[in-house]
């Protein structure tokens, strides 16, 4: 039995966030045609370090190949001088069941395919004219959601605004110079979002940090940090409010936005509008008004990781990249 080990770097160079987004698309529309298979979430929490676990994983019914996903979120990390986030895929043959491929990318396709997953949502329910963009949280997620959304989206200005108000500075900075564009630290969420035609969220905070009243009609936002129960970053009245929109509504019943809105009574589960993927396959419409708010809430879907983890894989056998090693 042979192995093939992509390293991080490796693996950075054989995808990027076009392919992501293109892959994943699909992968939604399929996942809403019911042409997958998708088990639920594994997770596991180390409170002791404030720390969690992810396990994920999926398969694109007629592709070669299934993967499964581990990603963990440390959130002390950054004060020991590592990454918060990491992680590994592992990709198998779908034929025989065997492992083929081990993707050692610390959390890269992760954050990659999180990314292209908000660009999709931006790309189906903002406005086509966003000209701010109100980005709250500074980590590295906060980077991969702009760089996507760049793919889908022009806007004229980004604001940032952190917890942390030397994390926001930098990012500021690092975006303004990576990407040519204007970007400010606000001093306050409220004021990043108060002027934001598509508002993107990126913290693991457990309670809201963005309030109903400080959003106008019009609004996108795109919800990425609540993929745990205790996590929450919207208010459930503006959830009420909203066109929403899931990745998986069983996920979002759970560990979501979604979750923490109907808990509160704010709303319920019948009043989600529709899962992504059923607007990727044009089974419903995205955005009909300019007018609407709409919000994406999403907790990260197991065929995602299959299918930027397959495409990795794919382009490894066309380059004849990685390393083998024989068991």
């Amino acid at each position: 039995m042979r192995i093939r080990i992509l390293d991080e770097t490796t693996t950075r160079g054989l995808i990027g966030p076009r392919e992501a987004i293109d892959r994943c698309r699909s992968a939604f529309a399929q996942l809403a045609r019911g042409e997958v298979d998708l088990p639920d979430v594994l997770t596991i929490e180390v409170p002791a370090h404030r720390g969690e676990v992810h396990a994920k994983g999926g398969y694109l019914h007629g592709a070669p190949r299934f993967s499964i996903k581990v990603a963990t979120g440390f959130y002390d990390n950054p004060k020991r001088g590592l990454p918060a986030t990491s992680g590994a895929v592992w990709v198998f043959d779908a034929t025989t069941g065997f492992l083929e491929t081990m993707i050692l990318d610390n959390g890269f396709l992760t954050e990659l395919r999180t990314g292209a997953a908000g660009a999709i949502a931006a790309d189906l329910l903002a406005r086509a004219d966003v000209e701010t963009v109100a980005v709250i949280g500074a980590g590295a997620q906060a980077r991969y959601q702009l760089e996507a959304l760049l793919e889908v989206r022009s806007p004229l200005r980004v604001l940032v605004w952190s917890r942390t108000e030397a994390r926001a500075k930098q990012y500021a900075d690092e975006m303004s110079r990576d990407h040519g564009l204007p970007v400010a630290v606000a001093t306050s969420a409220r004021e990043a979002v108060e002027g934001a035609d598509l508002v993107i969220t990126t913290t693991p905070a457990e309670e809201p940090v963005i309030r109903s009243e400080w959003i106008r009609p019009g609004t996108h936002i795109t919800a990425m940090g609540s993929d745990m129960p205790k996590k929450q970053e919207l208010d459930g009245k503006l959830l009420a409010r909203a066109k929403v929109v899931v990745d998986r509504l069983s996920q979002c019943l759970t560990q979501g936005e979604l979750h923490h809105a109907v808990a509160a009574g704010a709303m319920t589960a019948s009043q989600v509008y529709a899962e992504l993927g059923e607007i990727a396959a044009g089974m419903k419409p995205g955005r009909v008004s300019a007018e609407e708010i709409t919000i994406a809430d999403q907790t990260g879907v197991g065929v995602l990781d299959a299918a930027v983890a397959g495409f990795v894989a794919e382009r490894a056998d066309a380059l004849g990249l990685g390393k083998w090693i024989e068991l």
